[in-house]
């Protein structure tokens, strides 16, 4: 009991530090009209550093803009300049002392209101769902994703995904062979979330709300713990 209290409290402080480092960007006005994609992903790396003393990250670093929005994150589409109406997110995996964090969140830059209403249905996509998955307690990843599916549809976007989430702590998915889906909220994903690991520790969860307007051509990203922090 007490090493999972410890895990639960390294966990839960990553993802508080990855929150105070999106603030900070902000702050600093690092995702601004005419700076490059990678530009900003290294700026926000040396933040990182500066802040927290973070210099590894656990998954490659996303900056994505206009329609490099719409690409999932096992995509590469090419460094683009920032326009001064896009949608904009972000996408980082810092290791914080040992402990992962995952999180995104998307920026929008100018008045449409398109990207607006679409930035602030990510953060109620993702609570819906989170409700879901609280509510019952044999909920599989597939089942999730479908939930998640559902609730996308209802506000009248598209996933922009294969997946929408996976398990973290000692399971990044970048380790992961692509073939184990049991670590992914997706489908054929068939066993409960709530379970032990191979060394009997509890998993703990990512969920990620990627919606996309493929007509319109702009995308928008939004991560972060899914059974831990929302008491």
């Amino acid at each position: 009991m007490h090493e999972e209290t410890e895990r639960v409290a390294g966990l839960l402080a990553a993802q508080a530090n990855a929150a105070e480092l999106f603030a900070e960007t902000v702050r600093r006005g690092l995702i601004a009209p005419g700076r490059r994609e990678q530009e900003v992903s290294d700026d926000i790396r040396d933040l990182a550093g500066e802040l927290f003393g973070v210099r590894r990250h656990w998954h490659k670093r996303i900056v994505r803009s206009g329609p490099n929005t719409l690409h999932p994150y096992q995509e590469n589409p090419p460094d683009r300049a920032i326009g001064g109406d896009d949608i904009v997110f972000c996408d980082f995996g810092p290791v914080f002392a040992e402990w992962e964090a995952d999180f995104g969140r998307t920026f929008v830059l100018g008045d449409d209101p398109v990207k607006h209403r679409l930035r602030d249905d990510l953060p109620e996509v993702f609570e819906a769902a989170r409700r879901r998955f609280a509510a019952d307690p044999d909920i599989t990843g597939e089942r999730l994703f479908a939930v998640v599916g559902e609730l996308t549809a209802a506000r009248g976007w598209e996933f922009g995904g294969p997946h929408a989430g996976h398990l973290v702590g000692e399971f990044p998915h970048e380790r992961i062979p692509g073939n184990q889906v049991e670590y992914y909220v997706t489908p054929g994903s068939d066993h409960p979330m709530r379970r032990v690991d191979s060394q009997g520790r509890r998993c703990h969860w990512i969920l990620e709300i990627h919606l996309v307007d493929r007509v319109r051509g702009f995308g928008g990203f939004h991560e972060e713990l899914l059974d831990l922090g929302h008491d």
